[in-house]
């Protein structure tokens, strides 16, 4: 594949621009220059027929040689003098002699330099002002697994990696379409990473698309490591606890999201990819709820809500009922936890607090050490000290099982951005419990409920659904109803492209 590729825009001025020269000296000086005390960067003279000079640049370990070897170096260095008689340009040895499938051609020093940094070769010829570009780019990179974040028992096991080249091919492999476009930017004055958006032209909404394309073109940052860097940069509010884009490492759920409506963000260098706009219910919607039978998929999400109340609200509930109101309880109830808490000399809270940091500490632990102990001492240590703290009279029997049970709760919550969103909004619950009881509970609840009817993801509200209430989308919030019974995709498509499948279709 054949293309000529200008200064890329935005990234250089008119008047920074260094074109090439037809010296090769000068050329090869300049490269010299700007990778001086760069070990890595390889310059291989050549020399063809007719005693052509040429060099070639590169960076090792980032370049295919053995392609680099046999579709350029051999077929140039044999059969350049078959050319010679017709005194061939550049043009002329990247169309009859290279067997690369993609080249292209460059004319400013500056594009010169981000091709080789991007892993690219580059063939400089003397007595030319523009040098080939050979895409050769080949790091070591790690081969498509199964999903470590996303584990499913029914489903696709194909992961993205850290190649945006192969996490786009997956995507294209679901989606066979023309309208799935991909649009490229690069981002990072330092790092020049790729970043691909992708979207389905026809059905996503060209307002929220340009909105995307705007705020992705505005960010000005010396590098781009991860993904998380954009998604604090374009999201609505920074300051929100709730996350207002998703990410996965799994391609069957960014091509799902696609086809309704939204659009993705690939970031070179990670297996995550964004998908926005979201709101509250798809954070608690797991990729199997779609592949088992509907039955079953509504039966665990009802299970899932519950347990997110419980991840949020029963620390908070447990000390408002033991500290304020405790006619609440049956008198069963109230004498055995009275009696477990007899010899403690903390009040609720601080006894909840003790426990809730041990926990998350374990928690954290648990991540940090190798994935061989890790889960060990996680478990092991939650354990022990629980049991520990109780013989000591630190804490009550009460308090560490609920606690333990707030810690199941809150890893049945299927995407972590939105499972740390609950865990942080636990403490200043408690807080509140502790102060006012119930009341605080409540007026806790109220400010978030406040917040997340106010809150949006590019425009679209965080409660949509429910509010503002639209009878379609309700069919997949809390209960999955049958495939046959969606007929229309969300509001985050075009209003002209509702229609997901025929509307006489009736199973």
């Amino acid at each position: 594949m054949m293309k000529f590729e200008g200064a890329r825009m935005g990234t250089y001025t008119a008047s920074s621009k260094v074109w090439l020269t037809s010296s090769l000296q000068d050329n090869t000086d300049y490269l010299l220059n700007e990778f001086a005390d760069c070990s890595d960067a390889v310059f291989r003279d050549l020399t063809f027929a007719d005693n052509l000079q040429g060099v070639l640049v590169y960076f090792d370990g980032i370049v295919k040689t053995e392609e680099l070897n046999n579709s350029v170096l051999q077929p140039l260095l044999l059969h350049y003098r078959e050319l010679s008689s017709e005194q061939p340009d550049v043009k002329d040895m990247e169309e009859r002699l290279i067997t690369l499938s993609e080249t292209s051609r460059v004319r400013t020093l500056e594009d010169l330099v981000d091709r080789v940094l991007e892993g690219n070769a580059v063939l400089l010829l003397d007595g030319f002002n523009e040098a080939l570009v050979l895409h050769v780019a080949g790091a070591t990179r790690r081969s498509v697994q199964e999903p470590q974040s996303e584990a499913v028992v029914r489903g696709p096991r194909e992961g993205f990696v850290e190649s945006i080249q192969t996490n786009v091919a997956l995507v294209r492999l679901r989606i066979r379409s023309s309208k799935l476009k991909m649009v490229q930017y690069v981002i990072g004055e330092e790092t020049k990473t790729t970043v691909m958006l992708a979207y389905m032209e026809g059905i996503a909404k060209p307002d929220v698309i340009d909105e995307v394309k705007r705020r992705l073109a505005s960010i000005k940052i010396d590098g781009i490591l991860e993904s998380g860097y954009i998604e604090e940069l374009i999201e609505d509010n920074p300051y929100s606890p709730f996350p207002q884009l998703r990410h996965s490492e799994r391609p069957d759920t960014v091509a799902s999201q696609l086809l309704e409506g939204k659009f993705a963000i690939f970031t070179e260098g990670t297996p995550f990819v964004l998908k926005g706009p979201t709101n509250l219910w798809q954070m608690i919607q797991a990729n199997e709820d779609y592949y088992e039978r509907y039955l079953i998929g509504t039966l665990l999400r009802i299970l899932r809500y519950f347990l997110m109340t419980v991840a949020l609200l029963l620390p908070s509930l447990y000390i408002a009922t033991t500290t304020f109101h405790q006619d609440m309880l049956p008198t069963t109830l109230l004498q055995s936890i009275a009696a477990a808490r007899e010899a403690i000399p903390f009040p609720a809270l601080i006894e909840a607090l003790i426990m809730e940091i041990a926990f998350e500490a374990l928690r954290e632990a648990g991540v940090r050490l190798p994935k061989t102990v890790g889960q060990a001492v996680s478990i092991l240590g939650a354990l022990v000290i629980g049991q520990a703290a109780v013989q000591a009279g630190i804490v009550s029997a009460p308090m560490v099982m609920i606690v333990s049970m707030t810690g199941i709760a809150s890893f049945t919550i299927p995407h972590f951005n939105f499972a740390i969103s609950v865990r942080m909004l636990r403490f200043p619950l408690m807080f509140l419990a502790g102060i006012l009881g119930l009341f605080g509970i409540v007026a806790g609840i109220y400010l978030i409920g406040l917040h997340l009817v106010m809150l949006r993801s590019f425009g679209q509200p965080y409660l949509t659904g429910f509010a503002p209430y639209r009878k379609h989308e309700s069919k997949d919030m809390v209960v999955r109803v049958p495939w046959w019974r969606m007929k229309l995709r969300p509001s985050t498509s075009q209003r002209s492209n509702k229609q997901r499948q025929e509307p006489d279709y009736q199973g």
